[in-house]
């Protein structure tokens, strides 16, 4: 699926004395292969950066695999030849990392790295795996899933990020790079026409108009019908509509300074509705994907319920909405270069979402309910989100001592303004709508960082890098209670910050933290074909409020996520630089581990801590000429680590994780049941991370092998001066969790109290829950280009065997991944 992120368009070549840093210190892209694959249009996923790549902006230049981190690199060439056009496609070649469309929104992704991420949208919980824009960082989650339509390259790297990344980077980062403004005409169009009726336009065009001014002008749309049927309605769902512009402009001033600056404006809807490969209302319709939901797209209709505020006319569907400037002045001096960079971003995204598909949730007493149609949905939240995010960042960088020592040292500023207008509607088994709450929270966050990382190369082999960075962060948190019976109310059940209190404890309403996020790396080269690396990191990630909770007890603060992370690795290419084999092992020790336990309730007892281990291989050969082939794996084994040891309950009368999972084990020895009607059901197991057979959960998103593999030829036609090259590229992903405390349905009846229900929480086949089995995509093309890469034709597939699997869960229902589509692509390059 495609969608627009929030800040797709963002331009500053500030990168560049970032990635410098990067290159000269150990934090960058650690993954190139052999010049032989880059020469290769359909180079592997490898391929993407060249074999010098450290920018001009560092004064000691420096092949990229020489950077002692792991990391998977795009080239635009090799997205195009996978077909990856989004983000969450992007995920797919990935060692060890896991991406899916946030249940209900396209436009936003869950992206995991080694078990390191977060479902979360709402402003309250940050990300896990950062996102950055030509090197400017997305505060939030709820519009990165990218399409892609003037990238230059993308890095995806691996492992904590803290030292010049800085918070949020804790899992690793997403790093996109879009083309610049240059010195020479060109650019492309491209249009494509694919499956449901699925429109997409392309262009760019970069024009110099004198030596010193450049500008760059992008710019796609794409519309679909949607690939859900709703059988309830007759509409249809899951569309992706959208569109995006951008202007970015270059002043060369001098030898010495230029100037970059960007204005963009994207829009983007597109859905994630929960549907199914057969129909609800008609269980032997399977040709397809179906809802059965009530709640109509048009304007919004909520009587008798009164709803504050504009999401009153929320119809069902997701849009967002972004403005972005940018401006970066760089000063490139003989021993230094410095970089004024400024952002600003103003993303709204609205929605009104039915995550109930029209009628009850599933229970051992009723695990598929019977389809009702609700006209305001089984369970829909309505959100009108308001993201505001300024920053300023001062940076030099540079070389001491001849090119011995290279060096990057910067202070940034961040300021971000988060505001949600956000209301929960059930419709319960008399048909009967209730308003659960209406209310908004306003989070404020300000951040002041600075940050020095070196690498000193002791001779032409041995290289050492050490940086350090300090991070004072500040957040308040506001909530106000929409609805009319609670203006100025601080008694239960309002939602006003005088009502905040937990077993008689206050919520504290602002929250301040103080890190430093230091890292060392030593890489060592015996040879130009390979190098041996070690390093240690760390990261954190910001802490927040359960802003979700619909009761005061439960809006609850929890501080910072922090992590160690521990690599060692060897690059190397073979047989005359046809084969490149590099291989990575890491351990990640995290502390205090932020888990959405009920996003709807009081959290459960914080989570001590969370280990993880595993390896990451990846491969890239040209047999001969004309022939390639990669394949990436990744392991890992990672589980939650408790204090046994901890409170019984803590101050705001929140059981421990120990205390949990003995309540839990207690009532299952008295016969109860959990996902159990109330009178049966034992509440303190499958919540939290206790499962329903009282043990410790698995992590969620972080299956154990993840696989990508794949080849592609070229067959020239010298005479007719056109390339024909088919492609074929499989995924896997072995079996993994979605929920946190893994809660599913299985068939098998249970017995609780005397009485017998249908389903249970223990063991058997699936019915729906958070169990995701493992799956294989197949992804393939057939693509003719003229020789001078002037004009591309391709015909193209996603999940080409139309496999329904699982990828994500919410309120017990399980979500499925996209379905096959296919494309039909003419591009014009120039």
């Amino acid at each position: 699926m495609e969608s627009i992120g929030t800040m797709t368009l963002l331009r500053t070549t500030g990168r560049a004395a970032l990635i410098a840093a990067m290159m000269a210190g150990g934090g960058a892209v650690a993954q190139t292969v052999p010049q032989a694959l880059q020469d290769i249009a359909d180079a592997p996923v490898a391929t993407a950066a060249p074999e010098t790549g450290t920018p001009a902006a560092l004064p000691r230049r420096a092949p990229v695999r020489d950077v002692a981190i792991a990391a998977s690199v795009f080239s635009a060439a090799g997205l195009e030849a996978r077909g990856i056009q989004s983000t969450l496609q992007l995920a797919q070649f990935v060692p060890n990392m896991l991406a899916s469309n946030s249940p209900g929104l396209a436009s936003s992704n869950s992206d995991y790295l080694r078990g390191l991420g977060t479902v979360e949208t709402i402003a309250g919980f940050d990300p896990a795996v950062g996102t950055y824009v030509d090197g400017v960082s997305l505060g939030r989650q709820n519009a990165n899933n990218f399409s892609f339509f003037d990238v230059e390259r993308i890095d995806v790297l691996r492992g904590p990020q803290g030292v010049l990344l800085g918070r949020n980077t804790i899992g690793g980062a997403i790093d996109i790079t879009l083309r610049q403004p240059s010195d020479k005409f060109g650019g492309f169009g491209e249009f494509s026409y694919g499956a449901y009726s699925r429109y997409t336009g392309r262009a760019a065009i970069n024009l110099p108009l004198n030596q010193s001014i450049a500008i760059n002008v992008s710019g796609y749309y794409q519309t679909d019908k949607g690939y859900v049927h709703d059988s309830t309605t007759g509409q249809r769902l899951n569309d992706n509509d959208g569109a995006g512009l951008r202007l970015a402009a270059r002043m060369q001033f001098s030898d010495r300074a230029q100037w970059n600056g960007s204005i963009a404006y994207t829009r983007a809807s597109g859905e994630n509705i929960l549907n199914f490969d057969c129909d609800p209302a008609n269980p032997g319709k399977c040709n397809g994907r179906y809802a059965t939901t009530g709640l109509g797209t048009g304007a919004g209709n909520y009587a008798p319920l009164v709803i504050a505020g504009r999401k009153a006319g929320f119809g069902l569907g997701n849009s967002a909405e972004n403005l972005l400037y940018t401006s970066n002045f760089e000063w490139a001096g003989d021993h230094a270069t410095v970089n004024l960079i400024t952002g600003y971003v103003d993303l709204t995204q609205k929605y009104a979402i039915d995550f109930a598909d029209g009628r009850g949730l599933p229970s051992v007493a009723d695990p598929a309910p019977a389809v009702r149609g609700f006209l305001l949905g089984g369970l829909t939240i309505l959100n009108d989100g308001s993201h505001r995010q300024f920053s300023q960042e001062v940076k030099v960088s540079g070389a001491l001592f001849g090119g011995v020592v290279d060096y990057v040292a910067g202070f940034l500023v961040t300021d971000a303004k988060d505001r949600t207008d956000f209301a929960d509607i059930a419709t319960g088994a008399a048909a009967v709508p209730q308003l659960l709450a209406d209310r908004v929270s306003e989070i404020q966050t300000n951040a002041l960082a600075g940050y020095v990382q070196a690498n000193v190369n002791l001779g032409s082999q041995l290289t050492v890098t050490a940086g350090v960075r300090y991070t004072d962060e500040t957040r308040t948190l506001q909530i106000t209670d929409n609805r009319a019976a609670c203006v100025g109310s601080s008694a239960a059940p309002c939602l006003n910050e005088a009502s905040l209190t937990a077993n008689g404890v206050p919520v504290p309403t602002r929250q301040k933290a103080r890190e430093w996020t230091p890292r060392l790396a030593i890489a060592y080269r015996p040879g130009d074909a390979l190098m041996l690396f070690a390093s240690a990191s760390r990261s954190y990630r910001s802490g927040g409020w359960h802003v979700r909770s619909r009761t005061a007890a439960g809006i609850l603060p929890f501080g910072p996520e922090d992590a160690w992370t521990y690599e060692a690795g060897v690059k190397s290419d073979w047989f005359g630089k046809r084969l490149s084999l590099n291989l990575t092992a890491f351990l990640i020790d995290a502390r205090h581990v932020q888990t959405i336990t009920d996003i709807f309730a009081a959290p459960t007892g914080e989570v001590a801590g969370y280990r993880n281990k595993g390896v990451e291989l990846e491969l890239a050969a040209v047999p001969v000429d004309g022939l390639n082939l990669y394949a990436n794996l990744g392991f890992q084994d990672g589980h939650y680590r408790i204090d046994r040891n901890a409170p019984t309950v803590d101050m705001y009368g929140v059981k421990s994780v120990a205390a949990q999972q003995a309540a839990c084990l207690a009532q299952l020895a008295a016969g109860l049941v959990p996902l159990s009607p109330a009178v049966t059901n034992a509440p303190d197991c499958a919540t939290g991370i206790i499962t329903a057979n009282g043990g410790i959960a698995r992590p969620v998103r972080a299956p154990r092998f993840t696989i990508a593999a794949g080849a592609s030829y070229d067959f020239k036609l010298p005479a007719a001066g056109i390339i024909l090259r088919p492609a074929v590229h499989a995924v896997y992903r072995s079996r993994y969790e979605t929920d946190s405390a893994n809660a599913t349905l299985f068939a098998g009846t249970v017995t609780s109290g005397g009485t017998r229900y249908p389903a249970n929480p223990f063991g058997g086949t699936v019915i729906s829950g958070s169990r995701a089995a493992g799956f294989v995509l197949v992804n393939a093309a057939l693509t003719l280009r003229t020789d001078d890469d002037n004009w591309t034709m391709a015909i193209e597939c996603s999940n080409c065997l139309d496999k329904a699997y699982v990828d994500s869960a919410l309120a017990g229902y399980s979500y499925l991944g996209p379905p096959r589509t296919w494309q039909l692509r003419l591009k014009r390059a120039f």
